[in-house]
């Protein structure tokens, strides 16, 4: 397993580690419930290196990217980012990533740890038809995300700067000891939060400063378990849970990042799946006692197989099991839906996200 810069400081904190991504990750520190609340309440900082970071340059960037990414590229200002898919030309998912546009011709691709060689390879492929270059920057850049209603504060403590003016989907690019660091406003916890994007040479020194300021703003790490309890809860998508090759933007309720007017691969074969898929992404919370978990059989109430839970998990903000599900939504009328767990059917009903 791949290690990031803050593997060591991991080990100090006591972090229950596993592999997430083909990396060795801080799964939870002091618990997945007290790390979920905290970030909802006050601050919390994950350690995210593990994702990858491409950058596109040259004369032809934009359209190029706008050739393999789902949205429109062309609606990016410089400083502002944008929610992407990479799709095949089968209309299925790749990867879902971050566009953010540094310059005019300069983009930088933040993709999922264990696409990163997929997504290099796939986009590579394309690339040698435009007047542009790609840069894998994956091994030298590491990336905190500070997420929490006290994280701006903590963020303008640490940096001595007012970070206020970087709206969602905006960021800002300062100097740290003569190291460009990248600040920016994403997020993937639904709580107010931003990411810091940085050399692995000073990743140890910051990740340092925001565990000193940490107690006036009551701020504790969090690994990834708690990433992923915050993350269901607003419904976002994990690649290999509600997204893959084989699911289209339409049937994970993604054509809100996917322009059908403009040209971009597997746009025709997902026209079709939007006349013809019967498949579509849901919400759900559980009204009976139990925890739904990934791939458990979803029912209806006539006892007929719809579907399979994607994502599961107990809320600690909502004190129920809730999560995701992609079933054959076509043909089913009601909001009642019966997962099998063990031995039996617990009742659950459809809910809108976020949960």
């Amino acid at each position: 397993m791949k290690k990031t810069a803050l593997f060591d400081k991991h080990i100090e904190l006591n972090a229950k580690m596993a592999d997430f991504g083909g990396f060795n990750m801080p799964i939870q520190y002091s618990g997945i419930s007290n790390e979920h609340i905290n970030v909802r309440t006050n601050v919390g900082i994950f350690d995210v290196s593990h994702m990858g970071e491409f950058f596109v340059s040259g004369k032809e960037a934009l359209q190029f990217l706008n050739h393999v990414c789902s949205n429109n590229i062309q609606e990016i200002e410089i400083n502002k980012a944008q929610y992407n898919c990479l799709t095949n030309e089968n209309g299925g998912i790749i990867d879902d990533l971050i566009v953010y546009r540094c310059d005019e011709n300069e983009y930088m691709l933040v993709v999922n740890a264990s696409n990163i060689d997929k997504d290099w390879n796939w986009l590579n492929s394309y690339i040698t038809k435009y007047d542009c270059s790609i840069i894998n920057e994956s091994d030298n850049i590491g990336l905190i995300s500070v997420q929490g209603p006290k994280s701006l504060q903590l963020l303008n403590d640490v940096f001595n700067k007012d970070f206020t003016s970087i709206n969602k989907f905006n960021f800002k690019t300062i100097e740290y000891r003569k190291h460009k660091v990248v600040i920016s406003n994403t997020g993937y916890t639904g709580s107010p939060g931003y990411e810091i994007y940085l050399n692995n040479n000073i990743i140890l020194e910051i990740w340092d400063l925001l565990l000193n300021h940490g107690k006036k703003y009551d701020l504790c790490p969090v690994g990834l378990g708690a990433r992923d309890t915050l993350r269901i809860e607003m419904g976002y998508c994990l690649y290999g849970n509600e997204i893959n090759d084989d699911i289209t933007p339409y049937e994970a309720n993604l054509m809100w990042i996917t322009d059908m007017n403009k040209d971009f691969i597997g746009k025709k074969s997902l026209e079709k799946s939007i006349n013809n898929s019967k498949k579509k992404l849901v919400g759900f919370k559980i009204i009976e006692r139990g925890i739904p978990r990934k791939d458990y059989h979803v029912f209806d109430s006539e006892n007929n197989l719809i579907g399979k839970v994607t994502s599961g998990t107990f809320s600690p903000s909502n004190k129920l099991g809730v999560g995701m599900a992609l079933i054959d939504f076509k043909n089913f009328k009601s909001n009642k839906i019966f997962i099998e767990l063990r031995n039996k059917r617990i009742k659950g009903l459809i809910q809108k996200l976020p949960i």
